[in-house]
C-alpha cells in the first residue's frame, strides 16, 4: 500500500495521467457540444477509430504526421456528418446510428488496414510517423510541476486549449447561443428563424473533429501504429465524462481527469502480483460507479424540486 501511495504521488503518475486523459479529454468534448445541440453523440468510439487508422496510414505514405493527422480529422469529420445525415435527415434513432458507426468501424478500420497494407488487426509494417512533443520553456524548469506538465505530446496540450476554446464557443459566441437554444427547445429555436438542422450538422461537425483528435492521440501520439479497437471504450467513457460534468466543459474536464486517474491507476497495477482481469476492469467500474453517483444526485434534485 505505501509503495502504491508513493507511485501515486510521484512525478511519473502525474505526467501519465495528464497523458491518459488527453483522448479521454477530446471524447468528451466532442460529447459536450453535439448534447448542447440536442444529439448525443454515441459514435465517438467508432469516430476515434476511424481517424486513428486513416492518421496512421496517411502518415505511412506521406512521410508526414500532420498529413496523417489532417487525413484523419477529415474522416472523422466526414463520417460524423454522415451519420448526422441519417438521424437528421432520414430520421434514424440516433442511438442507433452511433452503434451502427461503431461496428462499422470496429470492423471496417480492420478490413481497411489489410486491404491496403496486408496487415492483420496491427499496422506492424506501416512507418507511420509520430506527432511531436512540445517542451515548455518556463514552466518545465518548476519543480516538480514542471516535469508533470512539459513535455507532452502536441495533442495534450490541444486538449487542454480545447477546453477553453468549447467553453468560449458555447457561452461567449452568437452561433454557440444558437446552438445551446436548439438543445434545450429546437421548437423555439426553428420559430425565431435558427436552422436545427444546420446548427445540429455543426455540432456533430465540431464533434467529430474533437474525436478525431483523441483517435489521432492514440496512434500518433500514445503509440507510433493503430491496432483493433485500440479505443477500448474511451468514446463511451468520454460519454459519462461529459454526463458527470454536467455537459459543461470545465466540469466535464475534471471529470475526465478523474476518468484519466483511473486509467493510469490500472498501467501502474498492472506492474504488481495483482489479477490482470482486475486490473483492466478499473477504469470501466470507476465509470460505473461515477455515473451511479451522478444519477442517484439527479434523482435527488428531482426530488427536492418537486417538494418546492
Amino acid at each position: 500500500m505505501r509503495s502504491m501511495l508513493e507511485a501515486i504521488l510521484s512525478v511519473g503518475f502525474g505526467y501519465s495521467v495528464l497523458r491518459v486523459t488527453t483522448p479521454i479529454l477530446f471524447a468528451a468534448l466532442g460529447a459536450v457540444v453535439s448534447e448542447r445541440a440536442g444529439a448525443v453523440n454515441i459514435g465517438l468510439e467508432g469516430l476515434m477509430l476511424i481517424s486513428a487508422v486513416t492518421g496512421v496510414m496517411f502518415s505511412a505514405w506521406t512521410g508526414s504526421a500532420w498529413i496523417g493527422l489532417l487525413v484523419g480529422l477529415l474522416f472523422s469529420i466526414l463520417f460524423a456528418l454522415f451519420m448526422g445525415y441519417f438521424h437528421i435527415k432520414l430520421g434514424t434513432d440516433m442511438v442507433l446510428a452511433g452503434i451502427a458507426l461503431n461496428v462499422i468501424a470496429s470492423g471496417g478500420t480492420v478490413f481497411v488496414l489489410f486491404v491496403a497494407s496486408g496487415d492483420r488487426g496491427i499496422s506492424s509494417s506501416l512507418a507511420s510517423k509520430v506527432l511531436p512533443t512540445v517542451n515548455l520553456p518556463l514552466i518545465s524548469r518548476i519543480p516538480i510541476l514542471g516535469p508533470i506538465l512539459s513535455g507532452h505530446n502536441v495533442l495534450t496540450y490541444i486538449a487542454l486549449f480545447s477546453v477553453f476554446a468549447v467553453w468560449y464557443f458555447l457561452y461567449k459566441t452568437p452561433l454557440g447561443l444558437r446552438l445551446r437554444a436548439v438543445g434545450e427547445s429546437p421548437d423555439a429555436a426553428d420559430s425565431v428563424g435558427i436552422s436545427v438542422e444546420k446548427i445540429r450538422f455543426l455540432a456533430l461537425g465540431i464533434s467529430g473533429l474533437l474525436a478525431g483528435f483523441g483517435g489521432a492521440h492514440l496512434s500518433m501520439g500514445y503509440v507510433s501504429w493503430f491496432s483493433r479497437d485500440m479505443t477500448a471504450g474511451r468514446g463511451f467513457i468520454g460519454l459519462a465524462a461529459s454526463a458527470l460534468g454536467g455537459v459543461h466543459p470545465i466540469g466535464t474536464a475534471l471529470a475526465s481527469l478523474f476518468f484519466g486517474f483511473a486509467d493510469a491507476l490500472s498501467n501502474y497495477m498492472q506492474s504488481l502480483s495483482i489479477p490482470s482481469e482486475f486490473v483492466q476492469m478499473i477504469p470501466y467500474l470507476a465509470t460505473v460507479i461515477a455515473l451511479g453517483v451522478f444519477a442517484r444526485q439527479q434523482t435527488a434534485r428531482r426530488r427536492k424540486g418537486k417538494n418546492m
